[in-house]
């Protein structure tokens, strides 16, 4: 009875790491897109415009410096060699869709890109990245 209570616990340790894993990387990836991507739009604002480029390069890093900060956690908390629940191709997978899926809503309200048929196809291709690398 204790042992089985026991392994439920665990399961829920592991469960709770691979969650907290994951929106750690959610978290991160908004920063890491903003960081990236951001100055882009930034571009549009009257001050932004006129920074020289060792400006506007001082600004994504200091937007990136955020998402270290919750990257590095996301990575050692999730990582089996760390007590986590994925392996080293299952931490990067899951992080690329996790990117993926942030550029794009990222591009849509801050760019008002609109989604095409390829987007989509490419999209499907890392969801299927994902169900084969967690095929054992």
């Amino acid at each position: 009875m204790c042992s089985a209570v026991a392994v439920r616990l665990l399961i829920l340790r592991v469960d709770m790491k691979g969650l907290y894993t994951i929106l750690l990387l959610l978290c991160a990836n908004v920063f890491m897109t903003i960081a990236w991507y951001g100055h882009l739009k930034m571009a549009q604002v009257k001050w932004f415009q006129h920074l020289p480029l060792i400006g506007v390069i001082l600004f994504s890093w200091g937007i990136a410096f955020f998402e270290y900060c919750l990257q590095v956690p996301a990575n050692k908390m999730g990582f089996t060699g760390n007590g986590g629940p994925f392996d080293l191709m299952q931490l990067k997978i899951i992080q690329e869709v996790i990117t993926l899926t942030v550029f794009i809503l990222f591009s849509v309200i801050a760019f008002k890109m609109q989604i095409k048929w390829n987007h989509i196809v490419a999209a499907m291709l890392m969801i299927m990245a994902v169900y084969f690398v967690f095929r054992q």
